[in-house]
């Protein structure tokens, strides 16, 4: 007697390399709103306004942190400052362009309360686009999206000038003054809302 097999279902190859959430991408699509997306990589932050069509997702609107820099920013483009600034340029660049509203779309990251991704949602909502979020609770504080906290963390290391050296170099190499963050933070916000 022979025995018959039944056919294997192969999942999409999306969801198979755990790159796609299917359920969660199905609800933000039945929305008909664009999907703000938002994605970390480790030097920059990359922030999409993306609308849905039968053929493909088309990017209408993108800004990375590297655009920060034509703006006067000198210090890092993943921190939370530049995360806000990057949400900020993007809502700033949707306005312009005629776009009044978007959904979050976190993709597979599950985001953290006062983290990056609401830094960088705070910037798109003060920028004026409308977002839903759950309110003000979510988003860092002010000091944080200043970059009060680096500011802080410089000036008590500046006691230790091989460890202030080494965390940042960086900042040190660019000419960039790690006490003078919150200051630049706000010249450069200046220049986006211009």
């Amino acid at each position: 007697m022979v025995r018959k097999l039944k056919p294997r279902t192969v999942a999409y190859r999306r969801k198979r390399e755990q790159s796609t959430d299917y359920p969660k991408r199905l609800k933000s699509l039945l929305s008909g709103k664009l999907r703000l997306v938002v994605r970390f990589t480790n030097q920059r932050i990359i922030g999409q306004l993306v609308e849905f069509t039968p053929v493909g997702d088309k990017v209408v609107s993108a800004v990375d942190s590297f655009a920060l820099k034509q703006h006067g920013w000198k210090y890092s483009c993943k921190n939370i400052p530049a995360t806000y600034l990057t949400g900020l340029l993007l809502g700033k660049k949707a306005k312009t362009k005629g776009f009044s509203e978007a959904i979050l779309d976190t993709g597979l990251r599950y985001p953290m309360k006062k983290g990056k991704m609401y830094a960088f949602l705070k910037g798109v909502v003060d920028a004026g686009l409308n977002v839903p979020h759950s309110g003000k609770d979510i988003f860092p504080d002010d000091s944080r999206i200043q970059g009060k906290h680096i500011q802080q963390y410089a000036t008590v290391l500046q006691k230790h000038k091989e460890v202030y050296q080494q965390r940042f170099g960086q900042y040190l190499k660019d000419k960039a003054e790690p006490e003078q963050i919150s200051v630049q933070f706000e010249q450069t916000k200046k220049k986006i809302l211009g």
